[in-house]
This record gives C-alpha cells, structure tokens and sequence, in this order.
C-alpha cells in the first residue's frame, strides 16, 4: 500500500455527552478505504455507546471538506472483487450514519467532492459556510455516483441528483445546496457556524434519546434495504472502474 493511502486519521473524542469525530488526509481529505473503514467503526461504536447523546462529523483544516474517493487507490484497482471492495467503502459509511440511532450533526466548512457529497448527504442535520461548493464528479472520471446517489437523492431530489450526476465537472456554490434542503444552515465564516453547531448540539444532548432515536427512524424510513442497494451499488461502480476509459480519465486529471 502506498504512502498515501496510509496517511491521514480519524478521531473520535467524547466530550459532555458529544462524539465529535473527525477526519483528516494531506490530499484534501480525500478517504482511502482504510479511513473509510475507520470512519464507519466509529460512527457505529458511538451509536452503541450510552454515554453518546448525538455525534458531530466535520473535517480538520481550513480548505476542502473531503475531497471524495481517493484516485491513488482507484487507479491501483486491478479486478471487480478489488473494485466492489473499494466502493463498498462509502457505502458502508452511509448506511453506519443510516442505522445510527442517535443523530449525526454535519460540518461542512469547504468543498465536497463526489463521495463527500454522500456523507453531506446522510447526516441528520448539516452546517455549511458559503464556501462549501459540491460537485459529483465521478461520470467525468467514466463512473458514476451509484453508491452516494441514493443519499443524495433522498435529500435534494431526483432532479437535483440528476443535474449534479450528469453535469459532472461543475461546482454548485453553497447557496444552491441550501435552496435544495442539503445545507440547512449557510454561514459566512466557519466561527460564526460552529456557535451554531455548539448551540445546537447542546440542546440536542439534553432531549428524550429515545424520542431521538424514533424520530431518527421515521426520517430515514423506507431506506431499509439500502444494505443490498449500496452492495449492489458498488458493484457497478467497481466494474466501471476497470475500463479503459475510466483508467485514461483518472490518469488524466491527476496529471493536471
């Protein structure tokens, strides 16, 4: 395995009742299957813990959110077991956010690329400052959004799925996320959001868990079999990725 995909962290801190977990890679917190894997593990280890009231996903730095799947790990792909694998990563994370019982608060402070779009996508409430632009990339590389999409669309709609899936190498700017339902708060500077963030997440840890739990039940319900979707999901994605075409594509952008 190279350098790169095994650099970065995850870390999980318990502080008064709150998970904050955060992730982080040099390459614009890009996440390798090992921090995906990481990711889901404390996510679910939270959700188990009694002492946890409600969890905060953000990134560390100050620029980019996540920049999605790393491309050092998807050009190293060689068969479909390998490349399911590899798709599996986020799809995972997705459904340990789904299946969480307690409610996940997103931070969003920069841009979100592809997979990222998907963790925006499954937190129960999210923050964004006005620099938090989303792209979904994949089709331009010669995939597609399979494995995020379902998230995506369940919270911006088919018709906003579409136009980000299809429309592949344009940024939407925060405020386009906002009108669409994926940011509930838009702020003008990540100091100004994380008092909001702080505000809320007080209020949270000191409401009825199990009315939390339930509430969380019926704001993801009818996503129930999305263990076998994503699965299946990955798959597509991790048979594309062997083409040719997608190979040339991801060569190429790394070369810019």
């Amino acid at each position: 395995m190279s350098d790169a995909l095994q650099q970065g962290y995850i870390k999980s801190d318990l502080i008064d009742g709150i998970a904050h977990i955060e992730f982080f890679h040099p390459l614009s917190n890009s996440l390798p299957s090992k921090l995906l894997s990481e990711l889901a593990d404390a996510i679910s280890e939270a959700g188990k813990n009694e002492a946890v009231k409600v969890l905060l996903l953000r990134s560390a730095g100050e620029r980019a959110f996540c920049a999605g799947a790393s491309f050092d790990e998807l050009i190293s792909i060689q068969d479909l077991d390998q490349g399911k694998k590899f798709f599996s990563g986020f799809a995972n994370v997705i459904n340990a956010m789904r299946t969480c019982p307690k409610f996940i608060v997103g931070r969003v402070h920069g841009k979100a690329v592809g997979g990222a779009v998907g963790l925006a996508s499954s937190v129960d409430y999210c923050f964004a400052t006005k620099h938090a632009s989303v792209k979904l990339s994949e089709l331009a590389v010669g995939i597609g959004p399979f494995v995020v999409g379902p998230a995506v669309e369940r919270k911006v709609g088919l018709s906003g799925m579409s136009e980000l899936a299809i429309n592949a190498t344009e940024w939407r700017d925060a405020e386009w996320a906002h009108q669409r339902g994926l940011y509930y708060h838009l702020h003008e500077s990540a100091e100004e959001m994380d008092q909001e963030i702080e505000a809320l997440l007080t209020r949270l840890k000191g409401f009825n868990p199990e009315a939390m739990r339930q509430l969380k039940e019926v704001f993801w319900q009818g996503t129930e079999h999305w263990d076998q979707l994503l699965a299946d999901r990955a798959a597509i994605s991790g048979e594309l990725v062997l083409s040719d075409f997608t190979r040339n594509a991801i060569n190429a952008f790394k070369k810019k």
